[in-house]
């Protein structure tokens, strides 16, 4: 697998000019339209494996392992960059360690480890929290430790706007720029003036997620140094909508051959790769 060829790649856009949005991709299949359709690269949510390996909510109840060999999957059928949300590291900083290891064995171009106490302690009530600052530079300088491959990006994540306020999104973004991380990945910008101070602090390229509808202009962002900015996970939503309405309406008496929206035989031929198959098929197994 050309892991290093993709993460260079990866490296570019973040070097680059433009702001680009990510394809949100969960599985083979997806990867491979993101791949077709044009996206310069695919975002992995930690919500999204939740959803689709467990059919549970984010709630932190999604396993190391179960993730990696998911982002596996995906990196192994395109070539698309890969970048992943990593949530909390699945522990505290020595686990923070092997989670880049295991990412990283699993293929993907980058990586973020946010600090955000996870999961949800009791009494919590639902309200996101920090780890305190030294903790986040300690998950940071650990995610750094545990990188073997130079190109592989890690991006320290902090949701400071929306939970402890700007002044305190300022200090984390510029102690994990400090640290030595990549990128910054912000959750929950809104206003011009807040990613404008959150620039001033710092250099690195930004990711954007939660981004409010005031700063939704590429170049406009492109300006600002924002590289990636997330657009949601509908793929995925929508997916979920598309077999329950085809299995209601199979379960209905509707005859398959009437069905809306399915994936004609060329589509599907297209993105399994079902040409490669049968040209192995007949060099190998012909008579």
């Amino acid at each position: 697998m050309r892991w290093s060829e993709r993460r260079a790649r990866f490296r570019a856009l973040l070097a680059g000019d433009r702001c680009v949005h990510p394809g949100s991709v969960f599985d083979p299949l997806s990867a491979r339209i993101a791949e077709e359709v044009g996206f310069e690269a695919g975002m992995f949510a930690g919500s999204v494996a939740s959803l689709t390996v467990l059919g549970a909510p984010d709630l932190i109840v999604l396993t190391l392992s179960e993730f990696a060999e998911q982002a596996y999957r995906i990196n192994r059928a395109a070539e698309l960059p890969l970048m992943v949300d990593a949530d909390h590291g699945y522990g505290n900083a020595l686990n923070v360690t092997r989670t880049v290891e295991e990412l990283e064995a699993a293929g993907v171009a980058g990586l973020s480890i946010e600090d955000t106490l996870l999961p949800q302690p009791y009494g919590a009530g639902g309200k996101a929290q920090l780890v305190p600052l030294e903790e986040g530079v300690g998950k940071m300088r650990a995610a750094l430790a545990g990188r073997r491959d130079p190109d592989l990006v890690i991006a320290g994540r902090t949701s400071a706007l929306s939970v402890t306020g700007l002044d305190d999104a300022i200090r984390r973004v510029t102690a994990y720029e400090a640290a030595g991380v990549d990128a910054l990945f912000l959750i929950g910008v809104k206003t011009k003036e807040q990613l404008a101070a959150l620039r001033q602090a710092v250099t690195l390229p930004f990711i954007l997620g939660g981004a409010g509808p005031e700063i939704l202009d590429l170049d406009y962002l492109s300006a600002m140094g924002v590289r990636l900015c997330l657009q949601g996970h509908q793929p995925f939503m929508a997916a979920v909508q598309a077999v329950y309405d085809t299995l209601a309406a199979l379960r209905a008496g509707t005859p398959p051959k009437q069905l809306a929206g399915v994936a004609p035989p060329e589509l599907m031929q297209r993105l399994t790769r079902d040409s490669e198959y049968e040209a192995r098929m007949k060099e190998w197994l012909a008579d």
